[in-house]
């Protein structure tokens, strides 16, 4: 397999030199920052993601003020116990996006969080202590505890607190098969599996996070 650093050498060349390209990598938190993420903050950024998928983000974020108010400042024991009178009238709330399907997803969501709560101590503990070797693994978890995280969702919501790891972008999908990893859309859990051993391989050569890993590979394409 090519090495991450003959990859780093055309990503910095596409880029326009090693500065650019380091400018060019995704912000990230400590574990210990992650780990205090206070529960509804977490909740407040994974509602974001899905409420903005699809949508222009400024819209919605300048909507979100009306979001805190109408969940409840996103505390999940809050939303969990909302009744299904308290859904119906969060369709006419026009100061949010009245979309039932996301209503309904963000309030299974407070339901799972306070599981996650219980089970891993803090939604903030859950992503912060998951191993980057085993980024398939939180992604699938993510799916299957919470609606409306398939696909890129989750690891954009896992970007989005700060927490080291690939995203599957079409330019990252698109370097990946250029460079034999796997091929088409890597979606299959074989496929998934080699993605995650080439990141791991080249995180043990160079150091680098998987997320700068990740973006270097989307500049190499070009």
């Amino acid at each position: 397999m090519i090495s991450f650093a003959e990859i780093c050498a055309t990503a910095e060349e596409n880029a326009g030199g090693a500065d650019a390209l380091a400018a060019r990598m995704p912000e990230l938190k400590t574990e210990n920052e992650i780990r205090r993420t206070p529960a509804a903050e977490f909740f407040s950024n994974m509602s974001f993601r899905i409420f903005s998928t699809g949508l222009n983000q400024a819209m919605v974020r300048g909507k979100w003020p009306a979001f805190e108010e109408a969940f409840h400042g996103f505390e999940p024991a809050k939303v969990a116990f909302m009744s299904e009178d308290d859904i119906a009238a969060l369709m006419d709330n026009t100061a949010i996006i009245r979309h039932l399907g996301k209503i309904r997803a963000t309030h299974h969501n407070a339901l799972a969080l306070v599981e996650v709560e219980k089970e891993f101590g803090s939604a903030g503990a859950y992503i912060a202590d998951w191993p980057t070797n085993d980024l398939v693994g939180l992604y699938t978890d993510i799916k299957k505890r919470f609606k409306q995280l398939g696909g890129n969702s989750g690891p954009y919501f896992v970007r989005m607190m700060g927490k080291d790891g690939f995203i599957l972008t079409n330019d990252v999908v698109a370097a990946l098969n250029k460079l034999g990893v796997a091929s088409g859309k890597l979606t299959a859990k074989k496929d998934q599996a080699a993605v995650q051993a080439a990141f791991n391989a080249w995180h043990k050569e160079s150091g680098a996070p998987y997320a700068d890993i990740s973006r270097t590979l989307a500049i190499w394409t070009g």
